[in-house]
């Protein structure tokens, strides 16, 4: 039995807008519907996710997904939530961001199960040929200045002003719709409820130049429950690029989500079903220290936009920094592309090889050669009372040596001062 899609979104609070005849609508046939990504980077980010997954209940409901890369919107600019103009780019390095941003949504809808498979468009390859006397002849008569200033997205940017190119982009987003109206028999168009005033702009278009039928639904714009905003970190945006950002930080971003963003992110992010979120989150509330929800969301979501074997290695990782992983997991994680990133923040010391091939004491290595102990009775003091680990293995013994079976990938050799503190030492040549 296929999914009811407007219910599906209100039970994950997934639905913000519908416009009235929506749901009716997609109750009496299959619907082609449409959401567009905005290509003004090589990547999409996990703010596009909520998109994404629209598109994927969409399909999963019966429905024929459309997915929009502007590569002519893209050269404008949608104020839509914008404080200011943003640079336009060169049709280059457009044509270079839709590229990677195809691969990915290729990831999440199957473009290969018959009548209802998903497609990719450009609207480029309908606005290539337009010129700009037959737009305002042809698309700029059918909507008054009044209408337009009246949306949201204009007046927000009034006080300080904002350009024409800005100020046109709801009519150049309108005539998408129509376009795909009239050419695809696209009859919805989805989108962040911030792209509401340019939605309907489309169904108006189609209302008055054609005489037409057209429907809306948008989602709530994601915010994380201390009010920051929902897709970054210290470290800026998190991409569904590994490229971009690790799988191991994309694991931790969302196993470090607070309980409160975790009920909101696992309804939106997985497709786990109604029953088996309210079990995870009855596991969660009877032993919130042991985090089922934030566990559960990170793996669904990594092994999704990664792969299963990612996933396994940022537990790896996470193991370790938590002094609950073992030798293996250590090896595993310095053999891993990602090992810049996830030794990021350990504060690091360099030692010379020759030191390490000639057997050191660990005392002196860590007293004299690296100053990770400001004094040898620091060092001798804390191996004697079990608080110092090498490679994951408690030092018991003041006089041990260290030589070259203690080197790991990449050259290093890992050592913990008590339960937390993690100190690297990069040997060099």
């Amino acid at each position: 039995m296929k999914k009811n899609f407007v219910e599906e979104l209100k039970w994950r609070g997934m639905l913000q807008d519908i416009m009235p005849g929506t749901e009716d609508l997609l109750n009496k046939e299959m619907v082609t519907g449409y959401i567009g990504f905005d290509p003004t980077s090589d990547s999409l980010g996990i703010g596009n996710m909520v998109q994404i997954m629209t598109l994927l209940h969409f399909q999963q409901a019966g429905h024929k997904p459309i997915a929009l890369v502007g590569g002519a919107t893209g050269m404008v600019g949608d104020p839509s939530g914008k404080s200011a103009e943003r640079n336009l780019l060169d049709e280059t390095t457009l044509n270079h961001n839709i590229i990677c941003q195809k691969k990915q949504l290729e990831k999440f809808l199957d473009f290969n199960c018959g009548a209802n498979a998903a497609e990719i468009v450009n609207n480029y390859d309908w606005f290539k040929g337009f010129s700009f006397l037959e737009f305002i002849r042809d698309v700029g008569k059918h909507i008054s200045v009044n209408y337009m200033m009246a949306k949201d997205s204009v007046k927000n940017r009034l006080e300080n002003g904002m350009s024409f190119t800005e100020f046109s982009y709801q009519l150049v987003q309108g005539y998408d719709f129509y376009y795909l109206w009239k050419n695809k028999g696209i009859k919805l168009q989805m989108g962040g409820s911030d792209q509401w005033g340019n939605i309907v702009t489309g169904t108006e278009l189609i209302r008055r130049k054609a005489s037409g039928e057209a429907f809306a639904i948008t989602t709530p714009l994601i915010k994380k429950a201390d009010g920051t905003k929902f897709g970054k970190t210290e470290g800026g945006n998190v991409w569904l690029d590994r490229a971009k950002t690790s799988p191991y930080k994309f694991y931790q971003f969302w196993l470090n989500a607070s309980d409160d963003d975790a009920k909101t992110y696992i309804r939106i992010f997985t497709l786990f079903t109604k029953e088996e979120i309210e079990k995870l989150e009855a596991e969660h509330t009877a032993a919130p220290h042991l985090r089922a929800l934030q566990k559960a969301l990170a793996k669904d979501i990594t092994i999704r936009v990664h792969s299963e074997d990612d996933y396994k290695n940022a537990i790896a990782a996470s193991e370790i920094f938590f002094g609950k992983g073992t030798l293996e997991d250590l090896k595993t994680v310095s053999s891993m592309a990602d090992f810049h990133d996830i030794m990021i923040d350990v504060p690091t010391f360099n030692v010379g090889k020759n030191d390490i091939i000639n057997r050191i004491n660990v005392i002196e290595l860590l007293a004299e050669k690296t100053k990770v102990f400001s004094s040898k009775n620091e060092a001798k003091k804390l191996i004697q009372g079990g608080g110092l680990s090498i490679n994951m293995s408690k030092v018991l013994d003041v006089e041990m040596l260290i030589d070259t079976t203690f080197l790991l990938p990449n050259d290093y050799i890992l050592i913990r001062k008590g339960k937390k503190e993690y100190i690297k030492l990069n040997v060099q040549s």
